[in-house]
């Protein structure tokens, strides 16, 4: 039971429905709603409390505190379709989009030959308004051709591309942490410096062809990366290190 209680509290904070400093409802309250005991819904605040999501106990009454929003892998390839469903508003502001030979680092990641004409796409993405990502996108030449009739600052570009028929079937994560440099720090708004969540992304059809490859980087007092596992179904989750960088996590969806 504490566990349900717990998993509804969660949404509510995260969907906004309980705002950040509000009240969370009463023990009392919470135990009429669920038919419960004081013991299961003890249980759940203390979980939430230990998650970093409300402060108070001992006598005080518990609130919801300020936190990154979680952002479960299910959604990445969709920063819109994720904002949506946490009941927030996406934005973006197309920087750049250009047609250009493919870069050594492209085209290792989309299996092209070094000089292959490819589509780059710079968006800042936003969240409530606030600058939240940064997205540096490049996609083979066949996918991204399709952008130049489409005006990127109107929605989704996974959406887009989905309803043109391009097969975006699954993706490769590789997650960890980097600094902003000047650029990243001018349009986040935030220092030099300061510590950035990376998320790199390789996108394939259900065939396996690569179509696009994926630099993003978030802010994280805005958003954070969640992995949710169930016996019967899972992400596949494999930890590395190499010598020439720090401890990392991929995740394939």
């Amino acid at each position: 039971m504490h566990e349900r209680i717990a998993a509804d509290l969660r949404r509510r904070i995260a969907s906004g429905e309980l705002l950040v400093g509000s009240a969370v409802p009463s023990e009392s309250q919470l135990g009429e709603q669920w038919e419960a005991s004081r013991g299961p819904v003890r249980q759940a605040l203390a979980t939430l409390r230990a998650e970093g999501l409300i402060d108070g106990g001992r006598g005080k009454p518990p609130l919801v505190r300020s936190q990154a929003i979680p952002q479960p892998f299910e959604t990445f390839l969709s920063f819109s379709r994720w904002a949506e469903g946490t009941g927030r508003i996406p934005g973006q502001r197309t920087l750049e989009i250009a047609r250009r030979p493919a870069t050594a680092e492209a085209a290792e990641a989309l299996g092209l030959d070094e000089g292959e004409p490819v589509v780059q796409l710079l968006r800042l993405r936003l969240l409530d308004g606030l600058p939240t990502m940064i997205e540096r996108t490049t996609f083979v030449w066949s996918v991204g051709r399709l952008l130049f009739d489409h005006d990127c600052d109107s929605g989704s570009v996974f959406a887009y591309l989905s309803g043109c028929g391009v097969d975006l079937s699954t993706a490769r994560h590789v997650i960890d942490a980097i600094v902003a440099d000047d650029t990243d720090a001018a349009l986040l708004n935030v220092d030099p410096g300061a510590p950035l969540l990376r998320e790199r992304r390789r996108t394939f059809s259900s065939t396996g062809e690569l179509l696009e490859y994926s630099d993003d980087r978030y802010r994280p007092d805005i958003v954070s990366f969640t992995i949710e596992n169930s016996q019967q179904a899972h992400p596949e989750l494999v930890r590395s290190s190499n010598q020439d960088g720090p401890l990392r996590a991929d995740v394939s969806r």
